[in-house]
């Protein structure tokens, strides 16, 4: 179904609206003031890699900001990195102890 957003050239209020025919843009009016003077924005969207797509595109000579080390996500990215192009499989153990690592229960059973 698409739904798309709008901003209110009167009152500069956004919204979105679901349009199932093209009739029904016609006749869509502005939720905050009224108006009929609304004109289509882009939305906003995002894209989800998989982990091997994160590896395959991390790049270990790369500098990186404070936010690459917010992200628990690239914990390990590097370690990963190494072992896929060295063609080594450390098994689930090693991701197990990854895993433990992103969400810092890495020390809970020492």
């Amino acid at each position: 179904m698409p739904i798309y957003e709008y901003r209110c050239e009167s009152c500069k209020g956004t919204m979105s609206a679901l349009i199932l025919k093209p009739d029904e843009e016609k006749n869509l009016s502005c939720r905050h003031c009224r108006s009929l003077q609304i004109i289509r924005i882009l939305s906003s969207c995002s894209v989800h890699k998989t982990d091997a797509q994160r590896v395959a595109e991390f790049d270990p000579n790369a500098p990186k900001g404070n936010n690459f080390y917010n992200d628990d996500r690239n914990v390990g990215l590097w370690a990963q990195k190494r072992l896929d192009q060295l063609g080594v499989d450390l098994g689930p153990q090693f991701d197990e102890t990854l895993e433990k690592a992103r969400n810092s229960k890495i020390l809970e059973n020492t």
